[in-house]
């Protein structure tokens, strides 16, 4: 790996996590790992171009449909691709099918860019996570192979313990806070060869424990907000992302500007 190589262009490719979920923006919009990588690869590069196509919910499928062949075409010296995860949080996924997909999504793109960027996921510790480990495992130890075989760098923030602390996830459990998309970026920065700002593994502080009357309101109010109507989705067969277009579809300019997250929780 070349460091502190020139990277003029970048496009990201995935689901809630790519988009920026829930990194939230005064303007209601999310920013995220990505953008915030890319605000960091403009600063240093004028000109830089930068394109998101993820958009929250998306399976495997739907990434390869709708997003690998438009980022192949736009032929960008950096790619990501974070796909896959939300395929194993399904009751039944035939994980099979969803390695079958990858390996087609990035047999695509890695001749396509200058270079691809694949990840194992993080997790928030808890019983969720407990459950959906082994699926979870089992496509992060494909992700492996295939960035071996297609020379690809894979970024481990499954392998980082910090970001399975549960102070980096928003109440909804599923996406990490401004905090956690800080640190990706910072990983990923790493990752291309870019000298190193700070240690994004660092701990966090200790965690001082939450009495047992605000764990279960924590609780109750996760249920009510998010579990009830992800549950009510996966039932009906809905995504919260359908008919949701990509925030930035275009590889255009990127206008460094003021993207500060808004202040608190979304509610």
């Amino acid at each position: 790996m070349e460091m502190n190589a020139t990277y003029t262009s970048f496009v990201a490719v995935g689901d809630s996590f790519t988009e920026g979920m829930s990194d939230l923006l005064p303007d209601g919009s999310y920013r995220g790992w990505a953008d915030l990588l890319a605000a960091r690869l403009a600063a240093r590069t004028p000109g830089f171009r930068y394109a998101n196509l993820a958009v929250r919910g998306k399976l495997i499928g739907q990434i390869v449909d709708e997003q690998v062949d438009r980022t192949a075409a736009m032929r960008a010296d950096v790619v990501t691709l974070v796909g896959g995860l939300n395929d194993t949080l399904r009751p039944k996924c035939d994980m099979g099918r969803v390695r079958g997909l990858l390996e087609e999504a990035v047999e695509r793109l890695a001749p396509s860019c200058g270079r691809l960027v694949l990840m194992r996921s993080p997790g928030r510790n808890g019983p969720v996570m407990e459950r959906f480990r082994p699926r979870m495992e089992e496509l992060f130890g494909y992700v492996d192979e295939l960035a071996a075989r297609h020379g690809a760098l894979v970024v481990d923030l499954y392998g980082a313990e910090v970001l399975g602390d549960q102070r980096l996830w928003d109440v909804d459990r599923l996406h990490l806070t401004t905090e956690g998309h800080r640190r990706v970026a910072e990983a990923v920065w790493q990752a291309l060869g870019l000298e190193p700002e700070e240690d994004w593994r660092a701990p966090l502080a200790p965690a001082v424990p939450l009495a047992w009357a605000a764990r279960r309101i924590g609780d109750l109010r996760f249920a009510r907000q998010h579990l009830g109507p992800w549950i009510g989705r996966r039932l009906t067969g809905r995504s919260s992302g359908d008919g949701r277009p990509a925030k930035r579809p275009e590889l255009l300019p990127y206008a460094l500007g003021d993207d500060a997250p808004a202040a608190g929780p979304r509610s």
